[in-house]
């Protein structure tokens, strides 16, 4: 079996502290190296210049595909391989990737790997390890199936690896995200179900006060869409509910905690109730609902609203009542899976 060639594609912009560690991991295993530059002001372009000849400019236009096309557009190799400027193959890793390099089959069209190491950092992610495609066939050949009836198959032929990427970012890209999200919004371009999924998630897991602010007309607007679904009205609601108990305005707090209770609940709107009464000074209503948090409900965004979060009010609410018993096997609870 002859072994396949592999481009390197990769898109960057001040990333002159980790974008030799990345490249040192993974410059012996392919056979050319993209990189396109988004405007670094630093010595990104210098570093990259030092592993490839094909170090490309692309101005910036907020938007992540584009760039990414435009470097993909590149490539010359029968697969292409999508690296961030974050990401490391140990040593382990770089053998299993060489290993599948000697031995993909030609009809596999995409490769997934393993994205690692994802709650480093505090970045906004609910999951320490998730498959990800990551080596992506150039050109694909269309293939004819079924005896009768023929027609194209669609779908392209997915192979789940064992090669784990570490994920070490330096920083939590949150802030930009949620920045960028405003101005598609700003711009009015309509999110799809997966952006606009994330774009709650992302407020959840990385956003400020002021982010949940600036987003509340909006999720608003979506909640009361006839085009959005019942999940994605329940992610609104809990955008929604934060950003009214963030303003203090009882009104529409409970306007859209109470579309998600009347349903079948979800551990951020019992959270932001027991945010509500522990700030009430209603202590006692406060324990249901971040119990309710903890056991009763699921998460729909982020996984410590039904962990860490209440179980850190229970153990606040329990203190202040004076119940030091429950309070201490709260505070066990939470020790306990913070340790996990």
């Amino acid at each position: 079996m002859q072994m396949i060639t592999i481009s390197l594609c990769m898109i960057v912009k001040n990333e002159e502290r980790i974008l030799a560690r990345c490249l040192d991991s993974v410059k012996d295993l392919v056979d050319e190296i993209i990189i396109v530059d988004t405007g670094s002001a630093d010595a990104t372009r210098r570093i990259a210049q030092t592993y490839t000849d094909r170090v490309y400019d692309f101005t910036w236009i907020d938007d992540f595909s584009a760039a990414r096309n435009f470097a993909f557009s590149k490539a010359t190799c029968e697969y292409i391989y999508s690296a961030d400027a974050d990401e490391v193959l140990s040593e382990e890793n770089r053998a299993r990737f060489q290993a599948l390099k000697e031995t993909l089959l030609p009809e596999i069209e995409i490769v997934q790997m393993k994205y690692g190491n994802q709650l480093h950092n505090g970045t906004v992610y609910n999951f320490d390890e998730e498959y990800r495609p990551k080596l992506f066939k150039r050109l694909r050949n269309f293939i004819w199936e079924e005896p009768i009836h023929e027609m194209i198959r669609l779908e392209p032929v997915v192979y789940d690896s064992d090669i784990v990427i570490t994920h070490m970012p330096e920083q939590n890209h949150a802030g930009r995200d949620i920045a960028n999200f405003r101005k598609q919004i700003a711009a009015g371009r309509q999110l799809s179900r997966r952006l606009y999924g994330m774009y709650a998630r992302e407020l959840f897991l990385g956003g400020a006060d002021r982010d949940f602010l600036e987003a509340e007309n909006y999720f608003q607007m979506q909640v009361a869409s006839p085009d959005r679904s019942g999940d994605e009205i329940t992610e609104g609601c809990c955008v929604a509910a934060k950003a009214a108990r963030l303003r203090g305005d009882a009104v529409n707090f409970f306007k859209y905690t109470s579309k998600v209770i009347a349903g079948d609940g979800c551990s951020e709107i019992c959270c932001e109730l027991g945010h509500f009464y522990e700030t009430s000074g209603d202590l006692e209503e406060a324990v249901i609902w971040y119990y309710n948090a903890v056991y009763e409900t699921q998460p729909v965004l982020a996984l410590r609203t039904s962990g860490a979060e209440p179980l850190e009010g229970l153990v606040r609410c329990y203190d202040r009542l004076g119940l030091s018993e429950q309070a201490a096997s709260y505070r066990e609870e939470l020790n306990s899976r913070s340790e996990e």
